[in-house]
């Protein structure tokens, strides 16, 4: 028997369950970015301004011709390059590969190690890390005691200071997902390249790096994201200095927006970082999408 209730009705009453959540997605999501990106074609301001007025693309004319936003956008891709494509990504697998064959008492005592600087607050790791590498701080103490040379890690070699600091925080992400993905190998797999006779490096670049191709990618893309994003942990630590040799797009984008007042400019740039990071995501996914 036919249902007397009409297809458009029917097709209706399976979106309802959906609605109230689509409801507080357009109200606390899409609202507010549709907001943000009509404030980046303004000249809005936070203070001294009566009415802010439509001034079309030249925000976005402002940031490639400033000197100092190219100079955000030059300090932000080796932030990313360094702390989260080398840094985290590769040691997080490292750790990952020799937990497989390290004692329990070892597994356990590394993976607290590591998860405690994961969960620690961004803010609070920003100030450990700063004690660390400050003129006074644990590094040269150390360096001290060794009678090696020292110096102000924080004004001569900010950027990589802070790319270090979120090395040491995020790694345990990148070794949990890797852990997981080598877990998931199967062992017939790895026996029978044993038995032809992959093993070492040959095993490794033929057999468990194509089977952990999509994990990888999935690490990538994630850990990229959060990277582009990283501004309290450079903040505590450097505050995107000395000068600006430590100004990443997200602290950059805070110094023209909150404390220069300059609304629209800040919006502009947090809109050109979107691209930047819709760019990085475009790239995993299509590596994602292709064939082994």
């Amino acid at each position: 028997m036919t249902s007397s209730v009409p297809v458009a009705v029917r097709r209706a009453a399976r979106w309802l369950p959906l609605a109230p959540a689509t409801t507080l997605l357009l109200l606390f999501l899409a609202g507010p970015v549709a907001y943000c990106v009509w404030l980046a074609f303004t000249d809005t301001q936070l203070t001294g301004q009566a009415t802010a007025s439509f001034v079309g693309l030249a925000n976005f004319r402002r940031a490639f011709g400033d000197p100092d936003f190219r100079n955000a956008v030059v300090l932000t891709l080796v932030f990313t390059v360094v702390s989260s494509l080398l840094g985290q990504n590769s040691l997080g697998f490292a750790l990952a590969a020799l937990m497989r064959h390290a004692s329990k008492a070892v597994r356990t005592a590394t993976g607290t190690v590591v998860v405690a600087a994961w969960v620690v607050p961004e803010i609070v790791a920003g100030f450990l890390l700063y004690t660390f590498f400050n003129r006074r701080g644990t590094l040269n103490a150390v360096l001290e005691l060794l009678h090696l040379p020292q110096q102000n890690w924080l004004f001569t070699l900010p950027i990589l200071a802070v790319s270090f600091a979120n090395v040491w925080r995020g790694t345990a992400f990148s070794m949990l997902v890797y852990s997981a993905a080598l877990a998931e190998i199967p062992q017939d797999v790895t026996e029978a390249a044993e038995v032809d006779g992959a093993r070492g490096l040959r095993r490794f670049w033929h057999i468990t790096l194509p089977l952990l191709r999509r994990s990888i990618g999935t690490n990538l893309m994630l850990n990229t994201l959060q990277t582009l994003s990283v501004f309290g942990l450079i903040w505590a630590m450097t505050r995107g200095g000395p000068g600006n040799r430590s100004q990443t797009l997200p602290v950059f984008m805070y110094d023209q927006a909150f404390l220069k007042s300059l609304i629209g400019y800040g919006t502009a740039v947090a809109l050109l970082l979107l691209v930047v990071g819709a760019l990085f995501a475009a790239v995993y996914v299509r590596l994602l999408r292709e064939e082994v």
